[in-house]
């Protein structure tokens, strides 16, 4: 009979916790944020993304491909996405504190001791304790508590007694931690931790596009810098064998051999360095795209697209100026630091108040001999009512001034900080445009020197065939012409270089590039 009474009470708390899990209300403070920001970057996945296949044999890859391939594959990349996700996390951590809390236990004890009436006989007794609730913090300062108790008290000498209660809980901060703004602060700055990372993964992405196209342009800089060393070797090698030829003849002296000698190796010098870096520029541009193979770094590259002057026309630098100042991700980084620093203000100042709490608690209990009995008593006119009001305050309150004086001056030195990024990134701009204008006039320069070292290499030879000139001079003219040859590519490539750096440096490259990093 009394294990019944057991079950019984056991069976009536499970279901009140069901019923309380059920009606367990959804909403959280998100609502009460209403956030309407826009945040910069949230995946990472192109609008478009250009179809490339990776068969047996060289990758055949152009420019834009080699961007989309590396937006896609770069662990590097990876790594950094990652990043919003966790603070993401950070955001539903502050929020929980607005969630609602269900608690709940239930305790038995029960003993046996030996009666003092005639005859003797053992006396069983024990009570049975429940308890359900659920409470719930709102940022405007206020918790709230919703409790259900009941006990049940047998025993072997008398009737099994039956209490429940019904109670509900309000405490309400009057003065500190009452205000909205200060309980929503720290969620609000984890939002906008969030979007901070969200801008250094945007940074972070413009940079390696940044670096995926120089390493392009780099690497097929290495390839022509070895077919020039390779045509200049044969072209060594070939006036090597003339020079014997007029030797054995007699018409020079075998020492003009050895400037021809020199000259050979010298040009198998300069291709093996080339050769060199050719291959560590590949491995850097492997590197950069992580293709899907599974030996990458053996993996033979083609480039589709060659160096070729850019039919490009330039803004004044005034608009690539005004184009950074609001699209740098590092400025709208900055921007957001000083919104924290707002916020923390906000909440630091609320510290300083003195703690004043209202608390309410009003209940009404049932007594019978049956726990159904004991909840229908509870419409009886018996309650209880409890209220107060707690104060504290601690002298001079140093701690909580400290803190809001760090978080004035930690604003203060972010906006500093952000007039100061805004001049360095100005300067930034207005060296990549005279690095622009400087490389195109360059490349006219470096056109006109490779012309006329062509015509000196043509006059030394023609004197040479005539004994007007020695070898030592007609070498000396060939590497001339070589090295205008790889001067006039290596300022192609430069060109195209400063123009990646400009775009990067306003901000702007991934939109150059037909790219749009959305959720």
């Amino acid at each position: 009979m009394r294990r019944h009474k057991k079950i019984q009470i056991l069976s009536s708390i499970v279901i009140l916790c069901l019923v309380s899990v059920l009606f367990l209300p959804a909403q959280s403070s998100a609502g009460v944020l209403n956030s309407k920001e826009s945040t910069p970057f949230a995946g990472g996945k192109a609008e478009a993304s250009p179809d490339i296949t990776l068969e047996k044999g060289p990758l055949k890859i152009t420019v834009q491909e080699a961007i989309m391939m590396a937006l896609d594959n770069n662990r590097s990349l990876r790594v950094e996405k990652l990043t919003p996700e966790i603070k993401k996390t950070l955001e539903d951590q502050e929020d929980a504190i607005f969630s609602p809390v269900l608690e709940g236990g239930i305790s038995l004890t029960q003993e046996q001791k030996n009666s003092q009436s005639s005859p003797a006989r053992d006396v069983e007794s024990g009570n049975t304790d429940a308890e359900v609730g659920l409470s719930r913090f709102y940022p405007t300062g206020t918790d709230v508590e919703v409790n259900l108790s009941s006990q049940m008290s047998w025993s072997d000498l008398y009737s099994d007694f039956h209490s429940t209660r019904l109670g509900v809980s309000l405490t309400q901060s009057l003065l500190r931690e009452r205000d909205l703004d200060y309980n929503l602060a720290k969620i609000r700055q984890a939002r906008l931790n969030t979007r901070i990372s969200q801008y250094e993964v945007r940074g972070f992405s413009e940079s390696l596009v940044a670096s995926v196209e120089n390493t392009y342009w780099d690497y097929a800089l290495a390839q022509r810098q070895i077919e020039i060393y390779s045509e200049s070797l044969k072209i060594a090698e070939t006036q090597k064998n003339e020079i014997l030829e007029m030797i054995r003849f007699g018409k020079l002296p075998e020492s003009e051999l050895v400037a021809a000698m020199a000259e050979i190796a010298m040009r198998r010098e300069g291709l093996i360095k080339a050769q060199s870096t050719l291959e560590k520029t590949k491995l850097q541009l492997l590197r950069l795209l992580s293709p899907p193979v599974k030996n990458p770094w053996g993996q033979e590259i083609t480039l589709t697209d060659q160096p070729a002057v850019p039919d490009a026309k330039m803004d004044t630098v005034d608009v690539h100026v005004a184009l950074a100042l609001a699209r740098r991700p590092e400025i709208g980084q900055a921007q957001l630091e000083i919104d924290r620093g707002e916020i923390e203000i906000v909440r630091t100042k609320n510290g300083i108040l003195p703690k004043m709490d209202l608390f309410i608690t009003l209940g009404k209990s049932g007594y019978a001999g049956s726990f159904g009995n004991s909840i229908r008593d509870i419409d009886d006119n018996s309650y209880d009512a409890y209220a107060g009001i707690t104060f504290e305050y601690p002298f001079a309150n140093k701690g909580a001034k400290a803190l809001h004086q760090n978080a004035a001056l930690t604003k203060e030195q972010s906006e500093e900080a952000m007039e100061n990024l805004k001049e360095l990134a100005e300067v930034d701009v207005r060296s990549a445009y005279i690095e622009v204008t400087s490389s195109k006039k360059q490349i006219e320069a470096t056109e006109a020197t490779y012309a006329l070292q062509e015509e000196k290499l043509r006059i030394e030879t023609e004197k040479f065939r005539f004994g007007k000139s020695t070898t030592l001079l007609v070498s000396q003219a060939q590497r001339d012409l070589l090295e205008s040859r790889i001067a006039k590519t290596k300022e192609v490539i430069t060109y195209l270089k400063s123009f990646v750096d400009l775009y990067r440096l306003e901000g702007s490259l991934l939109e150059r590039r037909g790219i749009s990093l959305t959720e």
